[in-house]
Formats: structure tokens, C-alpha cells, sequence
């Protein structure tokens, strides 16, 4: 079965993610709803959101495989796909070595929790992974929907496209600033990227597609910020997401950082829609 996400998404907390947002937000086009910051393992805040919508499809960005229990993830995707069949993604990542106790080999450990989930009767194709580097982009080829990945640049998106080929998800997400004025929306960026940047995983990921150092370096370079938060007006932003399509992508994802976002995520779906009339 296929799942049609359409163009863009939202990320919203759980804390943010009320069942209202999520009616609102079906209701502005969005194809999906991603539950940022490695939500519950029963997905209990997914399957609220589900119940409360009648089309948008709801996945989690991303389970932390050190931290939520598989079976927990199985039994869950089980009980909320008896009701919402073809409506849930489950998006699972490797975590991070400065934050997970116990981080050692993340390949294989997502591996093992792949193994596990398929055992379970989690379909392959239901599940994607945050894929950054080459490792685990080939194991999101090989044994997953595809890629589901934040702080990333449509050059990340080009070769994750080439990487998984035809037929599979890739999904970037972007932070989005509704801001005309250049500087102030690029603190904001910055504000929200800082505790991100310093996780070397992400940092050793923008390395790979050409960052330096020294860009990388709080307060960090303009260039890094512009490609990471969209920021400007909505055709700008909208622009931004086409750039990202262009490169690869199936979908994207917006974590609106700053005041309203869910004002901000309907004038941006409206701006993509109107200036490339798609299906929003």
C-alpha cells in the first residue's frame, strides 16, 4: 500500500501536537504530521492525532532505538493500524553518542531493531530511518521505506536520492523562520539550531557535503544557517521546499521556530500551493 504525503509536513512536539493542530492542519493540505523528539514507545501521542483526523498521515521522527522498546513500537503499531490502516509511519534513528548511555555500533543496533520489528509483523515499507551518513543510508535501501532526516541541505537530499534510488522516501526536514528581516530570523535559526550543532553526528554529516569548521563554529556561518532554517517571507520559504524537492525529495518537513506556528505552517502550505500549484 502506498502512503501519499503530499509535499510538506509538519513537525510538532508531542507537547505541541494537540488534536485541534492536527485538524487545522489537515485541513490547510499538510500530508503529514512528525512527532519530533523521540516520542513515547506506545505512540499513544500518535494514535490521538490519528483519531482526531480523517486523512493526514502521523509518523514519529524519530524513535530512539536506545531508549524505545521494540515490542512496545510493535504492539503499538499494531493496535493504532487496526484502526488507521495506511495512515502511520514509524521513522526510528541510532540516537547519539553524547546524549544515549550504552551508544556503541549504530548500524547494528538499528539493524537488530529492524530484525525485530519485522519479526513483529511491522512491515518493512511502514518504516523509515533518520539515514545521514553512508552506512546507513544503504541499510535505509535495503530494509526500509527510506530516509527521514533533519538539518540537512538539499546537496544531503541529492545524494541520499542517488543513494536509495527510485521508489523510496526520502524526507528532509527544515527549521522555518517567518521573517523578513535577514538577521533577526537567522538568530532565531541559530538560537534553535545551537544545542543540535554541537552533536557530532549532524556535524560530521554537513562536513561530508562541504561545511568547514570554522562554519560550523558557534555562531556559525550565514551560508550553514540560510541552508538549514528557510527563513524570509512565505514565497521564500516556499522556495526553499521546491529547492528540496528539485534535489530529491518526496516531502518535506517544517519545524517552525518562533511565535505561531500553526498560523505559520498554513500561510507557507498556501505559498507553495500558489506558486507551483501543488496539490496542497
Amino acid at each position: 500500500m502506498t502512503i501519499e504525503l503530499g509535499p510538506v509536513g509538519a513537525y510538532l512536539t508531542t507537547a505541541e501536537a494537540t488534536a485541534a493542530d492536527a485538524v487545522a492542519l489537515e485541513q490547510a493540505g499538510y500530508g503529514a504530521i512528525w512527532l519530533a523528539a523521540s516520542p513515547a514507545a506506545d505512540l499513544l501521542a500518535a494514535e490521538r492525532l490519528l483519531d482526531a483526523t480523517s486523512r493526514i498521515v502521523v509518523g514519529t521522527s524519530v524513535l530512539n532505538v536506545w531508549q524505545a522498546d521494540a515490542g512496545t513500537v510493535a504492539d503499538a503499531y499494531h493496535r493504532i493500524t487496526a484502526k488507521h490502516d495506511g495512515r502511520l509511519l514509524v521513522g526510528i534513528g541510532a540516537g547519539h553518542r553524547e546524549i544515549d548511555a550504552g551508544y556503541t555500533s549504530p548500524v547494528a543496533k538499528v539493524e537488530s531493531y529492524l530484525d525485530f520489528l519485522v519479526a513483529a509483523g511491522v512491515p518493512a515499507d511502514r518504516v523509515l530511518l533518520a539515514a545521514l551518513g553512508p552506512r546507513m543510508l544503504r541499510l535505509a535501501a535495503e530494509r526500509a521505506a527510506g530516509t527521514l532526516t533533519l538539518q540537512v541541505t538539499p546537496e544531503h537530499t541529492r545524494r541520499a536520492r542517488e543513494a536509495l534510488g527510485p521508489g523510496k522516501l526520502v524526507i528532509p526536514g527544515h527549521g522555518v523562520v517567518r521573517d523578513t528581516d535577514v538577521e533577526r530570523a537567522r538568530e532565531t535559526g541559530r538560537a534553535g539550531l545551537r544545542p543540535i550543532l554541537g552533536i557530532s553526528s549532524y556535524a560530521a554529516n554537513l562536513r561530508r557535503i562541504g561545511y568547514t569548521d570554522d562554519e560550523l563554529t558557534d555562531p556559525f556561518a550565514d551560508r550553514l544557517l540560510d541552508a538549514l532554517v528557510l527563513h524570509g517571507d512565505e514565497p521564500a520559504i516556499a522556495a526553499g521546499i521546491r529547492a528540496e524537492l528539485a534535489a530529491g525529495a518526496d516531502h518535506v518537513g517544517l519545524h517552525v521556530l518562533g511565535e505561531d506556528p500553526i498560523g505559520t505552517l498554513r500561510s507557507v502550505a498556501d505559498a507553495v500551493r500558489d506558486g507551483q500549484g501543488l496539490p496542497v
